[in-house]
C-alpha cells in the first residue's frame, strides 16, 4: 500500500480556505483532517482531540524538544502546531491527510515533509479579495488595508507551492484540488501498479 498523501492548502485571509477545506473532507470521507495542539484553554463546545489537542504549556516545549511537531508558532502567548506523529501514523496506513494552514507553517512544512502537495488556494482577482472580506463586515477601513498588504506577500509565497488554484466557486475550486490528488496518486503509484501487471 502507497503512503497516503499530505494535502497542504493555504491562501491569503478571505480566499474562502475553510469552506473549501470543508467541502472537500465532505465529499471525500476517506481524507481525515489534521488537528492541531493548542496550550489555549478550550472554549465553549470545544472537545479535545475533535477541534484541538489541547496541551499545557509544559507538555507543548517537551514536544517541541522532542521535535514533534511539523511546525508550530507561539501566537499572542499561546502555542499552536501540527503534531507530526499523528500524520505520520496515518499516512504509513495509506490515508490521505489534510491540512490547512498559512504560509509561514507551509514554508515549514515544506522542509519537513518535501513529499507534500502544496496547494495555494487564490481569489479571482484582489479587488474580488477585498469585496470578501468587506462582506464579512469585521473589518476597520485600517484592518482591511493591513489585510489585503498581507495578502499580497502571501501571493507571492503562492509561487514556492506544487499548485495553485482559483477558488471562483467553492465546487470548481474542490473539483480541481481533487483532480490534483487523483493525478499525484497515479503519478506517485505507477512504479507499484507496472510492478502489479508484470507480475
Amino acid at each position: 500500500m502507497s503512503k497516503g498523501l499530505l494535502i497542504v492548502i493555504s491562501g491569503p485571509s478571505g480566499t474562502g480556505k475553510g469552506t473549501v477545506c470543508a467541502e472537500l473532507l465532505s465529499q471525500t470521507p476517506e481524507l481525515a483532517y489534521s488537528i492541531s495542539a493548542t496550550t489555549r484553554q478550550p472554549r465553549d463546545g470545544e472537545v479535545d482531540g475533535k477541534n484541538y489537542y489541547f496541551l499545557t504549556k509544559e507538555a507543548f516545549e517537551k514536544m517541541i524538544g522532542e521535535g514533534g511537531f511539523l511546525e508550530y508558532a507561539n501566537v499572542y502567548g499561546n502555542y499552536y502546531g501540527t503534531p507530526l506523529g499523528k500524520i505520520e501514523e496515518r499516512r504509513e496506513a495509506g490515508q490521505d491527510i489534510l491540512l490547512e494552514i498559512d504560509t509561514q507553517g507551509a514554508l515549514n512544512v515544506m522542509k519537513r515533509c518535501p513529499d507534500g502537495l502544496f496547494i495555494f488556494l487564490l481569489p479571482p482577482s484582489l479587488p474580488e479579495l477585498e469585496r470578501r472580506i468587506r462582506g464579512r463586515g469585521t473589518e476597520t477601513e485600517e484592518s482591511l488595508a493591513r489585510r489585503l498588504g498581507s495578502a499580497k506577500k502571501e501571493i507571492e509565497i503562492g509561487r514556492s507551492y506544487t499548485f495553485v488554484v482559483i477558488n471562483d466557486t467553492v465546487r470548481q475550486a474542490v473539483k480541481r484540488i481533487k483532480a490534483i490528488m487523483v493525478a499525484e496518486h497515479c503519478r506517485r503509484d505507477k512504479e507499484e501498479l507496472i510492478d502489479e501487471v508484470l507480475e
